[in-house]
């Protein structure tokens, strides 16, 4: 059951969509221009050697890392043997159930850069598949799907992806997608994305930089808004295509994803025909942030050491998920960034979630707000009072009652269902 508060104008968005995406070509990998420096780099002379990865993170939040120039200055000694106690005793070994010995090694490997990130998902990518969950197993076939890697204006290697309606229907508008804290575009988003595209829409998603298949060190946020910018920069070249630039255009943001949604219609108000928000980190909730002073005292450890993994943090999975086996299966997500946070993320996170706070009645775009009622990851109050504070007269709010805060991934199949076709019926309603 879910509750469902809505304002729609009555006037409404009609644009006529051309089937110019129907002739694209079947899944391949397109890489473009290899970013010569992002080979299994070195690491700061700071840091020592790279970092192992560590405990899970919220999906709340996500990461960006600019090209790496010069090596920093030598850290002091100090600072030096914190580093490296931040990194004794990271790691923690995948939950891999029935995973061969081949996987499981994979899943152990370096994934501080992208080169390792892919060799991971490269071997994770037959098994995808067969997991024994409902995006997986069901989703729809003859999908027009296509990779790429683009190198940007900052000379940052971009991974994104495209899902298209089957050839001969007709494209209704183009979504573009924002992952949440840790995630990728190519593990449960491709589920998700195949039922939406199987319903006339076209849609895109990447990965920042630093997550998934894109370039960059590992679970790394130098800026969030620059992070933004490179996501701005990509969706604008996506959206110059002569087969998107007549369609409508709308923004799907996903926990963190959703405040880099929101970030992007602040900076491009007039751009968007709407935003669709599920589960938004508009602010972090409180059980799962540490106490002032240690806040204060990360802050300043971010100035010293921003690479390093020392934010401390709860295993939020069982939080997220309510489903056990589905929270198991999300392992298989090999990709995903499960360290913990680093120092300069964890601060330019805060930052971000502060500055949306206050700015929550600029938002004047289409609106729509998906949120599990117990989700204990992000506030569902905050949602609500986002709703209230934004400008737009064309809003919805839809509470899902005992739902937990991966709501189109973690809960009961007929939930999954229920959320994705609420989103699927929102857009038909505005194009």
């Amino acid at each position: 059951m879910s509750q469902t508060r809505t304002n729609l104008p009555t006037r409404a968005r009609q644009r006529h969509a051309k089937n110019s995406l129907s002739s694209r070509a079947p899944p391949h990998v397109r890489p473009c221009h290899r970013h010569s420096s992002d080979r299994q780099a070195q690491p700061s002379s700071g840091a020592g050697k790279a970092l192992p990865p560590s405990r899970p993170l919220p999906p709340h939040m996500a990461a960006i890392s600019h090209r790496i120039a010069a090596p920093p200055r030598p850290l002091g000694r100090r600072a030096a043997l914190i580093a490296a106690a931040a990194a004794k005793g990271a790691h923690r070994a995948r939950a891999l159930e029935g995973a061969s010995d081949e996987l499981r090694a994979a899943a152990a490997q370096c994934l501080d850069w992208a080169p390792g990130r892919r060799q991971v998902r490269a071997a994770f990518a037959p098994v995808l598949p067969t997991l024994d969950h409902c995006l997986f197993k069901m989703a729809p076939k003859e999908i027009q799907m296509e990779e790429n890697y683009e190198t940007n204006s900052k000379g940052v290697e971009i991974f994104w992806k495209s899902w298209l309606p089957r050839e001969g229907t007709a494209t209704k508008a183009a979504l573009f997608f924002c992952h949440g804290y840790g995630d990728t575009c190519t593990f449960f988003f491709e589920g998700i994305a195949k039922r939406i595209a199987d319903a006339g829409y076209a849609v895109y998603a990447m990965d920042y930089p630093g997550f998934g298949l894109s370039y960059g060190l590992h679970g790394y946020i130098a800026s969030f808004d620059g992070m933004v910018d490179h996501v701005i920069e990509q969706y604008a070249r996506i959206r110059g295509m002569k087969e998107v630039r007549e369609l409508p255009h709308f923004l799907l943001g996903q926990s963190m994803g959703g405040a880099v949604a929101l970030k992007i219609h602040l900076k491009q108000q007039k751009e968007w025909d709407g935003v669709l928000l599920v589960a938004p980190m508009c602010k972090i909730s409180e059980d799962v942030t540490p106490p002032a002073p240690v806040l204060k005292a990360l802050s300043i450890l971010s100035c010293l050491l921003p690479e390093a993994k020392l934010f401390p943090q709860k295993d939020i999975g069982d939080l997220a998920f309510r489903d056990p086996r589905k929270r198991k299966i999300a392992e298989y997500n090999a990709i995903s960034y499960s360290d913990q946070m680093r120092l300069r993320t964890a601060v330019e996170l805060l930052k971000a979630t502060k500055d949306i706070e206050s700015q929550l009645e600029k938002i004047s775009s289409p609106l729509l707000i998906l949120h599990g009622a117990a989700d204990m990851v992000t506030d569902p109050q905050v949602s609500k009072f986002l709703y209230e504070k934004a400008s737009t007269k064309d809003k919805t709010l839809k509470l899902y009652d005992g739902s937990y805060h991966s709501i189109l991934e973690g809960e009961p199949d007929d939930r999954i269902s229920t959320a994705i076709n609420d989103i699927i019926s929102w857009l038909d309603s505005h194009c």
